[in-house]
């Protein structure tokens, strides 16, 4: 069952969304110097060699769970491999500002396939704080002018990016699932250690597939790319999934969409800080919104 909603599971649901923001614009600047399955790969390879020293005793401990590698390879496809190529991939021909809008539908695509495959429940509260939330998104998007939403059109990279948030649905749903996952829980290091293992195998197939289809595919190497790499493989990878996970099985896979949708707001500020631009009105009018709807979805 899951538990209500405390200071510090808000803050375990917080910190990804901070992290995933600037995992975005990291991976917008490096979108000319890293093929975007191969910046995924080497994410997911630099994130298995920080967990392995958390994790290596408790997987030592535990050798049977390489038994349940049908449920790790899932979770690695859904939240390893697919959603972050996909993003990585969208980021190539869509707008910071489009990938943001299509990810705001996160607590739409929640409730739909938890209701779908795993039976949930969707609440009045739930739809309400859809509706409250994704109003605080498009505030931010839209930068506090109605007419700027109008002006958008859907890229390639929109539908990608899509795809991604349908994938990250299943993976959130598919952590509340505990089965025969139940003796890596103990260790969060462990527990994410095996989803990044089959992850990084499906992002190395991936990979393949793009140097065989663009041959000229190459690294540009340099000091900023390496740091950009590390950021994400520390942040975005390690600290945000332990985050989520933890965050998640406390509120719940519906809960826990709606936090998703602070990432453009912080996006927002971020890009204000690098940029030089100082917050606005809206950012504030967006803030209220979202945790609005956090708050009314969360209320039992």
């Amino acid at each position: 069952m899951n538990q209500k909603l405390t200071p510090s599971t808000a803050l375990l649901l917080t910190i990804p969304p901070l992290l995933w923001a600037g995992n975005a614009i990291v991976g917008r600047l490096l979108r000319d110097a890293v093929p975007p399955m191969t910046l995924n790969l080497l994410r997911w390879v630099l994130a298995l060699a920080l967990l392995l020293p958390l994790a290596w005793r408790t997987l030592a401990a535990h050798p049977g769970w390489w038994r349940a590698w049908r449920r790790w390879s899932l979770l690695g496809l859904f939240g390893i491999g697919l959603y972050n190529s996909l993003q990585y991939l969208a980021l190539q021909t869509s707008t910071p500002i489009n990938v943001t809008l299509v990810a705001a539908g996160m607590p739409v695509w929640m409730m739909l396939v938890g209701r779908l495959f795993f039976h949930a429940p969707v609440r009045p509260r739930q739809l309400a704080g859809v509706v409250l939330s994704i109003a605080g998104v498009l505030v931010v998007l839209a930068r506090g002018d109605a007419q700027a939403l109008t002006a958008m059109r859907l890229v390639p990279g929109d539908v990608f990016m899509i795809l991604a948030t349908i994938a990250w649905s299943f993976y959130t749903w598919m952590l509340l699932q505990p089965r025969d996952t139940a003796t890596l829980r103990s260790n969060w290091a462990a527990f994410l250690f095996a989803q990044v293992l089959f992850g990084a195998l499906w992002s190395a197939a991936f990979t393949g597939v793009e140097w065989t289809l663009k041959p000229d595919a190459h690294i540009a190497w340099s000091w900023p790319v390496a740091a950009g790499l590390l950021y994400v493989a520390a942040g975005p990878a390690v600290i945000a999934f332990r985050c989520w996970g933890a965050g998640v099985q406390r509120a719940g896979a519906s809960v826990g969409a709606f936090f998703s949708n602070l990432t453009p707001l912080f996006a927002a500020l971020l890009s204000s800080a690098f940029l030089g631009e100082p917050p606005h009105l809206y950012h504030a009018l967006a803030f209220l919104l979202i945790v609005g709807g956090i708050v009314l979805s969360s209320r039992r």
